[in-house]
């Protein structure tokens, strides 16, 4: 028998014993199917909706910072840019 024969011979068992086992399962499965007996199917059981009440916030309107919190925040600023400008240095 040839190399090529052989292979052939192979592949064509290969696809047999595949088909087979595929039809094996399928009977097995169509069996226990039978056995079960018909299907009886529950019923559902609906939930109520809860609809959700909207509850209205207080708008809270943004004060503006006065020109002397305005100047103390960039001083504030400037301080914590200069410091970290030292530290890299240093490092």
């Amino acid at each position: 028998m040839s190399h090529a024969s052989m292979l052939k011979a192979r592949r064509q068992h290969q696809k047999t014993r595949k088909v087979l086992d595929a039809a094996a399962k399928r009977a097995k499965r169509l069996a226990k199917l039978a056995l079960a007996g018909p299907v009886v199917k529950k019923e559902k059981v609906k939930k109520e909706k809860v609809k959700k009440e909207k509850v209205e916030t207080e708008k809270v309107k943004k004060v503006k910072p006065t020109k002397e919190e305005l100047g103390r925040q960039e001083a504030k600023e400037a301080k914590k840019s200069s410091a970290g400008a030292g530290k890299k240095g240093a490092s």
